[in-house]
């Protein structure tokens, strides 16, 4: 392989991991060589590349007479993922109400209220930014990298939950259940209103699952 061919097939898993992260590709879809290539306008070759590394990462399953598919997560492996978010959310919170600047806090305050206003293509863009917030203001790499770790898992869950505006009241209220506690300092509580918030995103990701 060349160093073009190297070249684009960064490109095309890219371009491919972004398209399945803003839900472009969901779970269960199928991923043709030839139409992912003329979608991404590049040669076969970096696609196939890009399908292989997806392949790695667990992202992409290869079935027979179907070639490459977005893997779907099966009933237990979405409670047990729920699981490791909530210890990782849970300690997050607590973290960041030691250690979250004032300023932090605020720029989380603000994202949440426009994220009341947004769509719910929009919300679920700034809801991955309020979450990424109250991690990066625990100031502990090591459990950055942990959730960074989920970060593949996370993109197989298929659509965002926040398919309408009362489900985004919900979310931005529990968001202020959190931040409440983090700016009093309360790591006790912090912890609490994250693990409900994610206790509750599970019992509406469960139920849709269901229909």
């Amino acid at each position: 392989m060349t160093d073009r061919d190297m070249s684009q097939g960064e490109t095309a898993y890219a371009q491919l991991l972004a398209a399945i992260r803003t839900g472009e590709f969901a779970p269960g879809d199928r991923l043709r060589e030839t139409d992912v290539a003329d979608r991404l306008n590049l040669s076969r070759t970096p696609v196939r590349e890009a399908l292989r590394r997806l392949e790695a990462d667990g992202i992409v399953e290869h079935r027979p007479r179907m070639g490459a598919v977005i893997r779907q997560l099966s009933h237990s492996e979405l409670v047990e993922l729920y699981e490791m978010r909530i210890v990782l959310e849970r300690t997050a919170a607590e973290m960041a109400a030691k250690h979250a600047a004032a300023a932090e806090i605020d720029a989380l305050r603000d994202l949440n209220s426009t994220m009341s206003k947004s769509s719910p293509a929009e919300a679920a863009a700034l809801n991955q930014d309020f979450h990424r917030g109250i991690y990066l203001a625990t100031r502990n790499r090591f459990l950055l990298d942990a959730a960074r770790a989920l970060n593949n898992a996370l993109m197989l869950m298929g659509p965002t939950t926040l398919a309408d505006k009362q489900r985004i009241e919900v979310v931005t209220a529990q968001h202020d259940d959190i931040l409440t506690a983090i700016a009093a300092g309360d790591s006790a509580a912090a912890g609490e209103a994250a693990e409900a918030h994610l206790q509750t995103s599970l019992r509406y990701r469960l139920k849709v699952l269901a229909r």
